[in-house]
């Protein structure tokens, strides 16, 4: 039997509720979803390829078909390495459609083999991103709302430099 494989990529520095949103709706979708950590060394993280490994693991323990890994190299050799035919890519605006949509045809030029899924993101979250998380955070603020609430002591102790009270 064919088992379908789907590649959720990202920063994830750090991952959102809206990044878990995408990953449990992609779980639904195939029988393996593996997100998968990217590197860009041309972008300063506030957190280790490792330590965002850990914290998406943390934030998906409970997704049986969730695999996490990290990836230094092209998405779509990657893909090819993992036998994915699917690369699933969040959208919150029109904005990113452009980016991705660039993206997505870079990725098919460099491995036919694969398609990219967008799946639109929850109205809720519409507004939300890493690096508003990564601000927030930075100046004190409860990004409760924003970030799994089984890693955000986590983020906060690390962009805020101190715990929660």
């Amino acid at each position: 039997m064919h088992k379908s494989i789907a590649v959720c990529p990202g920063s994830f520095d750090p991952i959102t509720v809206g990044h878990v949103d995408i990953i449990k709706r992609a779980a639904k979708m195939f029988d393996r979803v593996i997100v998968v950590v990217m590197v860009n060394p041309k972008k300063t993280y506030s957190f280790t390829p490792e330590e965002r490994v850990s914290l998406v693991r943390a934030a998906t323990a409970d997704l049986e078909n969730i695999e996490v890994d990290y990836s230094d190299g092209l998405l779509a050799e990657y893909a090819r390495e993992k036998g994915a035919s699917v690369i699933i890519k969040g959208l919150r605006a029109m904005s990113d459609f452009e980016y991705e949509f660039q993206m997505a045809l870079a990725n098919k030029k460099l491995n036919s083999e694969v398609e990219t899924v967008f799946l639109t993101t929850a109205a809720e979250n519409m507004y939300l991103s890493s690096s508003m998380v990564k601000q927030i955070a930075s100046m004190g603020g409860d990004v409760g709302d924003f970030v799994p609430e089984q890693i955000r002591q986590d983020i906060t102790k690390r962009l805020y430099g101190k715990d929660e009270k």
